[in-house]
C-alpha cells in the first residue's frame, strides 16, 4: 500500500528499537519491505521521547507534524478499512 499511496503524499518510516542494525537489514530484506527503515539501537529516541515501549506502535501525523492517531499493537495495513482511512487523510491535506 505504501508503494501505491506514496505518490499521493503518504510518507512512512519503520523504526526498530533495541535491535541491531544487521538484524533490521536482514529482516527488511527477507520480508521485502520498501518503506524506509531506521534503527534506534538504544531505544532512547523512540522510548523516551515518544513513549514507544512495545512494538508495534503506530503514529499518524499530518503534514505539519501534528499527531492524528496513535495505536499500540498490530494493524492490518492491507485491510480495506485501513486503506480508506489513509486515503481520506491524504485527501484532507
Amino acid at each position: 500500500m505504501y508503494g501505491e499511496l506514496k505518490g499521493k503524499g503518504l510518507e512512512a518510516r519503520l523504526i526498530s528499537f533495541r535491535e541491531s542494525a544487521d538484524l533490521v537489514r536482514r529482516t527488511v530484506k527477507e520480508r521485502g519491505y520498501i518503506v524506509p527503515s531506521l534503527v534506534d539501537t538504544s531505544g532512547d529516541v523512540s522510548g523516551k521521547l515518544y513513549g514507544v515501549f512495545g512494538p508495534p506502535t503506530m503514529y499518524l501525523l499530518d503534514r505539519d507534524g501534528r499527531l492524528l492517531a496513535r495505536r499500540a499493537g498490530p494493524l492490518d495495513w492491507s485491510s480495506p478499512a485501513t486503506r480508506r482511512m489513509l486515503e481520506a487523510l491524504l485527501q484532507r491535506h
